[in-house]
């Protein structure tokens, strides 16, 4: 058996695909690389072709037709067989040093007492046209170098949560959950690293800066406009996320740390959602905005309360145009904080 699975799925993906996989590959036996060819038109399918002849006992490929990313990652969970599983997409590669550490803390970790549901490790934005990377780190909100549990969480930042970027999960713990991740729909990392939460223990954060996210590429699915386009589908996560979160009460409200968490994350996805409505000036889309928020209202009074009025909903919600004005103001010095998009 491997200790680590990784899936790449990939959707005409052959300008950039290799930096990403030649960075995997330097993992060397200890790894499984699941190249997923999701229906792509270009020579996506035969330099993954390629990579399987030429490292047969390392990297597999499936070739589909289209899904999605989601449907994607879901045919990497059912076929990987490492231990651990980690989603990288196609653009992005990861740092070699880093990566040696992260498979050396895997396995000093497998076999132990305790069993590890979920590594994290810093990520770092390499965005277009910047010669400085800001490095999502967790140091503040997480113990360092040592298996932990809820209870030892701390607060995270305003903004930050832990992104499919940060994270590694226990392959068999995915499959328990039952994650299924709707196809053709963008925007489904939300729900890969929201609906394992309640299943998840044992984690450890490994303070290293491991995935390298690039941002700025054309056509993105994070680029504001594209996203806005596609506002249907990140209403439809938003929804999926509500809905998790409330039809799962019984087993999240227990453990208050880990509720605070996920909570804080459907909060910030929700304000995400709010501000795009916004943001697209138009009435179908404003109303689209107070029909999210009477969905949430529906289905849990006690949640929407919250939601509504913490302080990004009701920063969100200002009335008026004056008020829609302060709101995008406000996420736009946010954007440029976190360096969002």
């Amino acid at each position: 058996m491997k200790l680590l699975s990784f899936a790449i799925p990939c959707f005409n993906s052959a300008a950039y695909m290799e930096k990403c996989v030649d960075s995997l590959l330097k993992g060397g036996e200890d790894v499984e690389i699941l190249i997923i060819d999701d229906g792509s038109c270009d020579e996506t399918a035969e330099i993954a072709d390629r990579y399987a002849a030429g490292y047969p006992s390392i990297v597999r490929v499936f070739h589909k037709e289209n899904g999605g990313h989601g449907s994607a990652v879901n045919l990497g969970i059912e076929k990987a067989q490492g231990l651990y599983f980690k989603v990288v997409d196609s653009d992005d590669w990861v740092k070699e040093e880093a990566y040696m550490q992260i498979l050396e803390t895997l396995k000093n970790l497998t076999g132990g007492e305790k069993v590890l549901d979920m590594l994290i490790s810093n990520f770092v934005y390499e965005k277009l046209g910047q010669n400085r990377h800001k490095v999502m780190r967790y140091k503040h909100a997480l113990p360092v170098g040592e298996l932990f549990g809820w209870d030892e969480v701390r607060y995270f930042h305003k903004g930050q949560y832990i992104l499919m970027h940060s994270v590694i999960f226990r392959t068999k713990l995915l499959r328990e959950c039952g994650l299924k991740l709707p196809e053709h729909t963008f925007y489904v990392d939300n729900l890969f690293v929201f609906e394992p939460l309640p299943y998840v223990r044992n984690m450890y954060y490994l303070d290293v800066n491991f995935y390298r996210y690039y941002i700025g590429r054309e056509g993105q699915s994070v680029n504001e406009d594209i996203m806005i386009g596609r506002i249907d589908q990140q209403l439809t996560v938003n929804r999926m996320m509500i809905d998790y979160m409330v039809e799962n009460k019984g087993r999240i409200a227990p453990v208050k740390k880990m509720e605070r968490y996920m909570l804080s994350y459907l909060d910030i996805i929700t304000t995400i959602s709010s501000i795009l409505l916004i943001r697209s000036g138009t009435t179908e889309n404003l109303a689209k905005k107070k029909e999210l928020w009477n969905y949430i209202k529906k289905k849990d009074w006690l949640l929407y309360r919250k939601l509504r009025y913490g302080l990004l909903g009701s920063c969100t919600n200002l009335p008026g145009r004056g008020g829609r004005k302060i709101s995008v103001e406000g996420y736009k010095i946010c954007r440029r904080f976190f360096n969002f998009n």
